[in-house]
């Protein structure tokens, strides 16, 4: 499988004939992410992501996924140290399941469980956590991974129905943030979207009503909320 999913370089589907005697071990470093600038969140990572993270929409149609941003530059994540160390109380749940992640090949109607095997803590020295027991069995471990992800495919679900009805009701626009940083060359963060108060307060009461009802309201006012914290990227910006 091509590097995909922008952190994985080559996951492949796990298997019992191919993964029998492999471990994983993980040490909670991060420096597989430290060249992207923005991750993937869903909608129930909202309350939480809000207190520490600027969250903004990217793509569109199919594509239209909420994220945080992690850097002002392209290849840069200020939320990952020299030590590989994330740099946040809250970890992204994208980041946390690396190195596994769910493949499909008809839209998501059969998920494959695949691991990226360049992850370095994968070792067949049984250092970490087995993936297969000595009968061939699914460890708890991995039982565990399979939980977690398809919890993650649940809320990543939920989530595209949010940002289909925030595309419905034609309440994104473009975002543009000028980075003026002390001594350096300005530039400006394109790319991003975001909730506009505008189109927001233009809407009916039924719409409104609409959306306070299933909690969609919440999340976009933590949306709106979390833009404030596009200071602090700057701070850790300045910081390097």
């Amino acid at each position: 499988m091509p590097k995909q999913l922008l952190i994985y370089e080559n996951a492949v589907p796990v298997s019992k004939s191919k993964h029998r005697d492999m471990s994983v071990k993980i040490d909670n470093t991060f420096g597989f992410a430290k060249e992207i600038n923005a991750a993937p969140i869903t909608a129930v990572e909202f309350p939480i992501a809000a207190r520490e993270f600027t969250i903004v929409f990217t793509g569109a149609g199919e594509t239209l996924s909420p994220a945080v941003i992690l850097g002002v530059k392209a290849g840069e994540n200020l939320y990952v140290g020299k030590d590989n160390a994330f740099k946040a109380k809250y970890v992204p749940a994208f980041l946390r399941r690396y190195p596994f992640v769910f493949a499909s090949v008809d839209k998501g109607e059969n998920l494959t469980l695949c691991i990226d095997e360049s992850f370095q803590g994968c070792n067949g020295e049984g250092q970490g956590e087995r993936l297969f027991d000595s009968e061939g069995k699914q460890t708890i471990y991995l039982k565990n991974v399979l939980g977690f992800l398809r919890e993650y495919q649940k809320q990543f679900a939920r989530t595209k129905l949010f940002c289909k009805k925030l595309e419905e009701l034609g309440l994104l626009e473009g975002m543009n943030a000028m980075i003026d940083p002390a001594g350096g060359k300005r530039a400006r963060l394109t790319g991003f979207l975001a909730v506009s108060r505008k189109k927001l307060k233009a809407l009916t009461a039924k719409q409104v009503d609409g959306l306070f009802k299933t909690d969609e309201l919440e999340m976009i006012y933590l949306h709106l909320q979390s833009l404030r914290n596009f200071e602090v990227l700057l701070e850790k910006m300045a910081s390097r």
